[in-house]
């Protein structure tokens, strides 16, 4: 137990004179599951599964404590800070806080920890703060405002140097007084969105570039489970290429945790179409081809629904016009979450998730062989399902192609 240095001897005879009972932990923070009423149990049990999942490599277990996962370990000594970018990679969870937690609730013993913790924490020399104290358990008999008073009174007290500062504060002490309480001055930040698999399963047409691993993030980030399809193109297509697609699906198994990659041997299926319909719908034509192959492998997943990188007017296979003459090429639902976005939203999303290095290596996808030098930007779908009928042993390459599916699969710590 600390001395309360500075404090009125009254004050001091108030500390709690009973052994306080405080360690370490991660205390993992959800959001939207929050406020799914009736179904929230359901999430909050997988979301915390998931968690335990993602920390199987260490001697950890994770809990549910009063809106919040606790994450403890049995070693005392243990580095929370190792793992806790793991968990906020969990679809699901907004941020992730190393801690210290005690049985103990007494306002006595918060001031003594919030004191004990700052003068571990401290930054150098003087430095500004405020305290932010968050009470789930709102039968607790001193109101959130009182308990960040307390504090901070008691800090300015004991700790020379420190200065309140409510609106750009150095260090923001949090305090949550749930079944246990709980002190952290640090919130390592996470992606949030709904637990993964929660919202079905999608198969996501994968290429090298940025726009389609940018979509399979926003899915997966909404609940929706992925699994990829890829379309290479030997010999015009090199292995860097697949390479990129390699590394990309690695990336996404790193928030996903399991991540299935289908190849496609498309060569065939692009010569074809290259030797028989006009290099001015050939693009479209590609396109409704890939996704009838996807559809195929998408079904065998159990998708229910096909994922693409399209964003509205990028190029001229993404015009409105360009969209709804592939959409006949399949029944399953084709899901856009790009379709609204510009290019930088884009790009700043590629970013975030660290797939942009990746994307902007300098080796070409199949999506880039055989392009027109002025390709249709407003095709009737009519006509495009004409020339496609036309196309003798179509539906044989086709096939070809999906017996050929070469499969491979990636986790989280690849």
């Amino acid at each position: 137990m600390i001395l309360a240095q500075g404090l009125p001897e009254s004050k001091i005879r108030r500390m709690p004179r009973t052994r306080r009972v405080m360690k370490e932990a991660l205390l993992i923070k959800y959001g939207e599951i929050a406020l799914r009423g009736n179904n929230r149990n359901l999430f909050e049990k997988q979301l915390c599964r998931d968690v335990q999942k993602r920390l199987a490599g260490y001697d950890i277990r994770v809990n549910r404590e009063n809106g919040r996962f606790l994450a403890e370990s049995r070693d005392p000594e243990f580095d929370y800070m190792k793992v806790a970018p793991l968990a906020a990679k969990v679809f699901g969870i907004i941020g992730v806080c190393p801690c210290v937690k005690s049985n103990n609730r007494d306002i006595e013993n918060i001031i003594e920890m919030c004191v004990e913790y700052l003068k571990r924490q401290r930054p150098a020399g003087p430095f500004t703060f405020k305290v932010l104290t968050k009470r789930g358990d709102k039968q607790y008999p001193i109101t959130s405002q009182e308990i960040s008073a307390k504090v901070g009174r008691a800090v300015l007290e004991v700790i020379p140097g420190t200065t309140v500062d409510l609106h750009n504060p150095q260090v923001t002490l949090f305090v949550e007084v749930r079944n246990h309480v709980f002190i952290y001055a640090q919130t390592v930040k996470a992606h949030g969105g709904l637990p993964y698999g929660s919202s079905g399963k999608g198969a996501l047409l994968l290429s090298g570039g940025i726009d389609s691993p940018v979509a399979g993030y926003l899915m997966a980030k909404r609940g929706v489970e992925i699994t990829a399809v890829y379309f290479h193109s030997p010999p015009y297509t090199s292995e860097r290429a697949r390479e990129k697609v390699t590394d990309l699906s690695k990336v996404l198994a790193g928030f996903t945790g399991y991540f299935k990659l289908h190849v496609v041997t498309f060569t065939q299926v692009q010569l074809l179409l290259n030797q028989n319909v006009p290099a001015a719908k050939l693009t479209i034509l590609l396109k409704r081809s890939m996704l009838r192959i996807s559809e195929q492998i998408a079904l065998k997943e159990n998708c229910q629904s096909l994922v693409t990188g399209d964003s509205i007017g990028q190029v001229a296979s993404q015009t409105m016009q360009s969209l709804l003459a592939v959409q006949s090429a399949v029944k399953l639902p084709i899901i856009r979450p790009l379709a609204g976005m510009d290019k930088q939203e884009i790009i700043d999303i590629s970013r975030k998730i660290e797939a942009y290095d990746i994307s902007v290596r300098p080796y070409d996808d199949c999506c880039t062989l055989f392009v027109a030098d002025h390709p249709e930007t407003k095709p009737k779908a009519s006509i495009i399902e004409n020339v496609e009928k036309g196309v003798e042993g179509l539906a044989e390459a086709e096939a070809a192609a999906i017996a050929g599916v070469e499969v491979q699969e990636f986790r989280f710590n690849d």
